[in-house]
């Protein structure tokens, strides 16, 4: 009881916490084929077709749980239940960076190469994690995350503008409370 009362103080004693308002990040991905592999199986597993997968996986705004396994891998939340495919019985000992994959009922971003076992159903050309960038890691916790689909030569040429440095990251800052799709 005293204990609970001295809880009750504490809390009431941290007003209100003012955060800032939310970005969301436009992701391109290039799904299927070379840059994800396990497309198919995550249509066989769900029913959907690759069209169908690629429409809920771009349909909606992810919020970002967390970041961790690897400096910047996010763990995303808000995925279409009907993506839900579990992961890979034994993990690959290599994931190349920008992979973007579905475990369970999330969906993640590798940022480096590293090993793993999520489903993979397409890559970005964007990096997630630059040791040289400031900040290094191009996503925070909090924010969101909106996939698109691009073609084999958009990823090509987003990767060269990437590697150059000329490639502008699509962020907009959404109103504080704002709602995503």
């Amino acid at each position: 009881e005293v204990l609970e009362g001295r809880l009750l103080q504490l809390i009431e004693g941290l007003g209100k916490l003012d955060l800032p308002a939310p970005e969301i990040t436009v992701i391109p991905v290039c799904y299927g084929g070379k840059f994800g592999p396990d497309l198919d199986y995550v249509c066989e597993h769900t029913g959907l077709s690759a069209e169908e997968v690629i429409q809920l996986h771009t349909g909606t705004d992810y919020l970002i749980y967390m970041l961790g396994f690897t400096p910047g891998f996010s763990y995303l939340g808000g995925m279409d239940e009907r993506l839900a495919t579990p992961r890979l019985k034994t993990p690959r000992t290599h994931i190349p960076a920008g992979s973007t994959g579905i475990a369970g009922k999330q969906t993640g971003i590798y940022p480096i190469d590293s090993p793993g076992g999520w489903q993979l159903i397409g890559r970005t050309p964007l990096k997630l994690y630059d040791p040289f960038r400031d900040p290094p890691v191009l996503l925070k916790a909090g924010n969101y995350v909106r996939f698109t689909a691009i073609t084999e030569d958009e990823y090509e040429e987003i990767a060269a503008q990437v590697a150059a440095g000329t490639y502008k990251v699509q962020q907009e800052q959404l109103a504080k409370g704002g709602a995503c799709k």
